[in-house]
């Protein structure tokens, strides 16, 4: 093993015991559950299959949050183990919004913008403060890796709910929402596949 491997294997080792990331997680699950909440509600009173899909994506995460806060003091192999199951859950998150747009697309209707829009907007604030909290620890260890990355997406996520919403606005469409919803649900399945990649690499590394 390099010096380099070595180096970042104690980083990341050091950060899973750093009480200032545990408090991060707390906080980034708190923010994420209020936010399904608030995006549920918007979701189904806009008719919004792109609110809806991140609704389901704040509930993954907060998911995801407790389970990160569950095996952070465990051994690499089980934050390994952890990182699996939260790229399947992105994977899964990924197949079942493609199904919601195909089927809003046969039978939908154009949703409301302006709820869209604002929604969209707090979910964005919300988002890039957990973003701005979790970064120093963007580049450790695969569990690690999958929250920053479900962080990062969210927030992409948020922005292209608010230009669907404009794009609504001034077509009189459901499109751009559906057109937003297949983005959100493809940037969920390349995340899965990053994450599953280096758990697997972790854990081969760890036999």
């Amino acid at each position: 093993m390099s010096a380099h491997c070595c180096h970042h294997d104690a980083a990341t080792e050091g950060a899973t015991r750093d009480p200032r990331y545990r408090r991060v997680l707390w906080a980034a699950l708190a923010v994420n559950a209020a936010m399904f909440a608030v995006e549920i509600a918007g979701g189904l009173a806009s008719g919004s299959v792109s609110l809806l899909a991140d609704a389901v994506d704040f509930a993954g995460d907060a998911a995801n949050y407790g389970l990160s806060l569950a095996v952070l003091s465990l051994s690499l192999a089980w934050r390994a183990r952890a990182a699996l199951v939260k790229a399947a859950s992105m994977g899964l998150f990924g197949v079942a919004v493609l199904g919601r747009a195909g089927w809003q697309a046969l039978h939908g209707v154009p949703p409301e913008p302006l709820t869209m829009g604002a929604i969209g907007a707090l979910a964005l604030a919300a988002n890039v403060g957990v973003a701005i909290a979790l970064y120093a620890w963007r580049d450790g260890d695969a569990n690690m890796r999958s929250i920053w990355l479900c962080t990062r997406n969210d927030a992409i996520g948020n922005v292209a709910v608010m230009a669907a919403a404009l794009g609504v606005f001034g077509t009189g469409t459901a499109w751009p929402d559906l057109a937003v919803a297949a983005l959100m649900a493809s940037l969920a399945l390349a995340a899965s596949l990053s994450v599953l990649r280096q758990a697997r690499g972790e854990l081969a590394h760890t036999h």
